[in-house]
């Protein structure tokens, strides 16, 4: 693999010299026990952190007991999905990598429900078609805490830098990472794994941000047609599809919150308790595919937007889930086909009347991308909910 330059030292995942201290400091980092404690005992965590959080720091010294390397930490990892996905997952079908090559690097760009367990499925499917995994990138909004950064620059992650302030440095932020990604695929080989758009898909419609492409271009030399450039980064569409969202009730309160209130503030710790609930609660069955290289003479940003967003509606898997919530959005009652219509249904029938559409349409929009219609407003069954929704 050719040697990093320092240009990309700030974003790049760590090195194998640098992992022994960045996981020492991991280990020990107070507030990652903390976090850890809340989520697997937060009761005890509450009236007896001096006991739990000292064993939440053995457990993690335990678990990465002869970490050397980076390559040493992905496997420990691996373990870790294995186990998620066999408590999560009823079937997780891949399709697609048959038309790639695994001495091949691809640009990812996926669609985004989950924070972890998009691009750790995507590795999984990865690592046992004989792939290599992919260098993942992820927000500087989901690593307010140095342990975050850590742990995820150990897992091959980068950082895309959202926080920067003024016009000038998010320019060069938003170049800098342009030429690293085109430095992974070009120099270092590497696969490399990034959402269609900043932030998950929470109203359940897929859609490329232009603005995601043209970060892509930045660092295209003037005499570089558009079009060659985009080719040269081997891009290639990724869909996952879930037939049950755990978070589904938080994205409906979140987008409720957004729409009619006009802004969502997160609790303490939230977004450690959404990744662990992302992680280990119900999914269902689960499908993954991988589209096309795009390999089109594209005219613009938007132009390669739309191509990927054609093969992700077109590869989209609708589930039962998706067809019962697009019925009872329509005013009907259809009879639960499985039980994982069931576990939405109540939901649903649990859930508060302001927050049953968005739910619902969480699940309902599959179908209108299935069918190349706009997605759905968020109204009551019954209501005419045909309407683009607002974002």
């Amino acid at each position: 693999m050719a040697v990093m330059t320092t240009e990309f030292d700030d974003i790049r995942p760590y090195h194998d010299d640098e992992l022994p201290a960045m996981l020492k400091a991991t280990v020990n980092d107070v507030e990652l026990h903390s976090a850890i404690a809340s989520w697997i005992a937060p009761g005890l965590n509450r009236k007896a952190p001096w006991l739990i959080r000292p064993l939440v720091k053995l457990a993690l010294k335990w678990q990465f007991r002869g970490v050397r390397r980076v390559d040493d930490f992905q496997p420990r990892l691996r373990r870790f999905v294995k186990r998620i996905l066999d408590k999560s997952v009823s079937d997780l079908e891949v399709r697609g990598l048959d038309k790639l090559d695994p001495n091949t690097a691809y640009l990812f760009v996926s669609n985004h429900r989950d924070i972890v367990m998009d691009p750790a499925m995507v590795n999984w499917a990865l690592y046992h078609a004989g792939f290599q995994t992919v260098r993942i990138a992820i927000g500087d909004n989901l690593l307010s805490k140095p342990f975050a950064s850590h742990l995820m620059r150990l897992n091959k992650s980068f950082i895309v830098r959202r926080a920067v302030k003024g016009v000038k440095a998010k320019w060069r932020a938003a170049q800098t990472l342009s030429r690293y990604i085109h430095h992974c695929i070009t120099v270092d080989n590497a696969n490399v794994w990034i959402a269609q758009r900043e932030g998950r898909a929470k109203d359940g419609y897929d859609r490329t941000n232009p603005a995601v492409i043209n970060m892509f271009s930045l660092s295209k030399p003037d005499d570089r047609e558009f079009g060659d450039y985009i080719r040269e980064l081997n891009i290639v569409p990724v869909c996952i599809s879930y037939e049950l969202d755990p978070l589904d009730l938080a994205k409906a309160r979140e987008l409720y919150a957004q729409q009619q209130k006009g802004g969502y503030r997160k609790r303490a710790h939230e977004d450690i308790q959404s990744i662990a609930r992302g992680m280990t609660g119900w999914k269902g069955r689960v499908q993954l595919t991988f589209g096309n290289v795009l390999d089109g003479d594209y005219a613009s940003d938007e132009a390669v937007a739309e191509a990927i967003d054609e093969q992700v509606h077109h590869l989209y898997r609708v589930f039962e889930t998706n067809e019962w919530a697009y019925t009872t959005l329509a005013g009907d009652s259809p009879e639960p086909a499985n039980a994982e219509v069931e576990q939405l249904a109540r939901r649903v029938g649990s859930a508060r009347d302001t927050l049953k559409p968005y739910l619902l349409r969480q699940y309902a929009n599959a179908v209108r991308m299935k069918q190349g219609q706009a997605p759905l407003a968020a109204t009551l069954p019954g209501e005419d909910s045909a309407q683009p929704g607002t974002q």
